[in-house]
């Protein structure tokens, strides 16, 4: 889980160098173009193509247009902020996914959890703060982003009712790419030759994280390895610092250290009730 975190902050710090010099909806699509094959490469290799039947179309596709403002949202808020203060607020995204469970999913959500809720979602305020003459645009894309992804997991969870991880996955990348590529193509700007190795790192990056995952979540329970997810502040600050040159301000940490603490609870405590631990978080 660790090493997948890891691999999921640098393709999200590859989408910020890319999305200094293109259009967010153009770098959406070469991140969905780029992981393709790496995807089909490996449903190849296991045979798992019988898998890719769909059986809810409808779902699929409103989770592409999720998908695409989640990722138009993410990509534009790194282009114009810190990874760090990105990740304080989208790591907001399990709580809204357990506020989410109750209405949508029909689970029972407790009060201390609601509580844990609150208290995540005032980190995320202080984050942003609002108390300046204004709110940041790249903070209001992280908050629109963190929700759309919320409502995003639900409808993950109603697919996976029905179909196969491979499915999920392969369709909502093909899906993005030919919904941003069309989108993009109008004023496509051409890819400098030497975006390539970044784009390919983020193909690359985006199949292992995905892969390590998968893994980590079938070799152990959710509620054990779930906690490692919010590793990625770690890797977001040690990136914005080695390869982007910034520190986060002291009240973007308070804040992700609340929102931390409160996500770390309500995983805390959904493992003790015997419910199934919220979500992967998966940024980028």
């Amino acid at each position: 889980m660790v090493t997948g975190v890891f691999f999921f902050s640098v393709l999200d710090a590859g989408l910020k160098h890319l999305a200094g010099t293109y259009p967010p909806i153009e770098v959406m699509f070469l991140r969905a173009a780029a992981s393709l094959p790496f995807l089909g490469g490996a449903i190849a290799v296991t045979g798992a193509w019988s898998e890719l039947k769909v059986r809810r179309p409808v779902l699929y596709l409103m989770r592409a247009v999720l998908g695409m403002v989640v990722l138009w949202t993410f990509i534009y808020a790194v282009s114009v902020q810190s990874l760090s203060y990105t990740y304080a607020i989208y790591m907001s995204a399990p709580l809204l996914v357990a506020a989410l469970a109750g209405p949508v999913l029909g689970e029972r959500v407790p009060a201390a959890r609601w509580a844990a809720i609150v208290v995540g979602l005032v980190g995320v305020v202080i984050a942003l703060n609002p108390g300046g003459n204004f709110v940041a645009l790249g903070g209001l894309a992280a908050v629109l982003s963190a929700s759309c992804y919320a409502v995003n997991v639900m409808a993950v969870r109603l697919i996976g009712r029905t179909d196969s991880n491979y499915a999920v996955v392969f369709w909502h990348l093909v899906l993005v790419m030919l919904a941003s590529g069309a989108i993009a193509w109008p004023s496509w700007r051409p890819i400098a030759p030497e975006h390539w190795p970044w784009i390919a790192l983020c193909g690359l990056t985006g199949a292992l994280a995905q892969y390590l995952f998968t893994a980590a979540f079938r070799l152990a329970p959710a509620s054990t390895i779930a906690p490692f997810e919010y590793t990625a502040m770690l890797w977001g600050i040690a990136l914005d610092w080695l390869v982007f040159a910034t520190v986060p301000h002291l009240r973007v940490l308070v804040g992700a250290g609340i929102v931390i603490a409160a996500g770390l609870y309500v995983v805390i405590n959904e493992h003790r009730t015997g419910h199934v631990p919220v979500t992967e978080v998966q940024v980028g």
